[in-house]
């Protein structure tokens, strides 16, 4: 049978022979009864989904016209099992990841974060960790491999950088990514600003060594500051908040058109120029990273000063 491998048991019972021979034929046929059947749900291990199981059965009378003919004109007796299209559920890792994303929503990657919610954040981060499904990370160095946006951190230190998108309508963090390539053993942190005249990037390049199954040593190299890339159609707002006033920009509007005209001559001449490259040649420009969890979209990580980051594969749906 073509489907025998999903079925876990199958047994017909016959009934006695005197009663089979009393009815009509379509009636004898459907006396067939069918008294074991189990089912085994199939399992989906895809962003940490599975398929509930056992999956859930109905039966329908079916009358084989073709066969048996409409002799009898009684009502036919036999049931068929259906199986019912299995129920799709997020497995516990799952339902841990869609409860820090939500959290982290409007977070602006932990700047605006509560002292309530980063407890809450740091208890999530905690249970997702004991259900790391990638125990020793850098012998699975492939599913580094990629661009990983940041969505979360407890690292002070870049909180003054955060900060800077408190003034939106001048400058503002528009991503901060890590680019990790285990061909080639190197790691590329970005970090893109967006203003009103112009967008650049400031990135370090840096190389990673494999010190254990969960941990990297990595050496900065180099800076690079990106070349501006300046905005042809600048939009000015009518107003910006300043020191906790709201400044009316209308009188304003002239001097600004001015200035875009002048930045639209020169935006093919700078967009050419080469970024500026700044070697790092300091010795102690290095620093441990520790994988704790990891699949294929989300990835949490601590340095060696404790803090902890959370980043999210490059296209993964939970970027939306």
């Amino acid at each position: 049978m073509a489907g025998a491998a999903s079925w876990n048991t199958f047994t017909l019972n016959a009934p006695p022979a005197a009663a089979v021979a009393a009815g009509p034929p379509h009636v004898r046929r459907s006396s067939l009864a069918l008294t074991a059947l189990r089912l085994r749900s199939p399992i989906s291990r895809s962003r940490g989904r599975f398929l509930s199981s056992p999956a859930p059965i109905r039966t329908r009378a079916v009358v084989d016209d073709d066969e048996w003919g409409k002799e009898g004109g009684g009502e036919p007796e036999s049931g068929v099992a259906v199986v019912e299209p299995p129920v799709e559920v997020l497995s516990e890792a799952g339902e841990l990841k869609r409860k820090l994303m939500d959290l982290l929503s409007g977070t602006d990657r932990g700047l605006k974060a509560s002292s309530e919610t980063r407890a809450e954040i740091v208890e999530l981060i905690t249970q997702l960790e004991a259900k790391n499904p990638t125990p020793a990370p850098t012998d699975a160095l492939p599913l580094l491999n990629g661009k990983w946006i940041l969505a979360y951190t407890s690292f002070s230190q870049l909180f003054p950088l955060l900060g800077s998108g408190r003034l939106p309508q001048l400058v503002k963090v528009d991503e901060i990514s890590q680019t990790i390539d285990s061909e080639s053993f190197t790691v590329q942190n970005s970090v893109k600003f967006a203003g009103p005249l112009a967008t650049t990037s400031v990135t370090t390049n840096a190389k990673f060594e494999v010190r254990s199954p969960k941990r990297v040593q990595i050496k900065f190299e180099e800076g690079i500051i990106g070349t501006p890339q300046l905005t042809d159609d600048i939009v000015v707002p009518d107003k910006v908040e300043f020191l906790g006033q709201n400044v009316d920009l209308s009188p304003f509007k002239g001097v600004i058109s001015s200035i875009q005209n002048a930045a639209s001559s020169v935006v093919r001449t700078i967009s050419g120029q080469p970024p500026l490259t700044i070697p790092i040649n300091n010795a102690n420009a290095q620093s441990w990273l520790l994988t704790t969890y990891l699949d294929e979209e989300l990835r949490i990580s601590r340095s060696d000063g404790g803090s902890v980051f959370v980043l999210i594969k490059e296209g993964s749906p939970l970027l939306n």
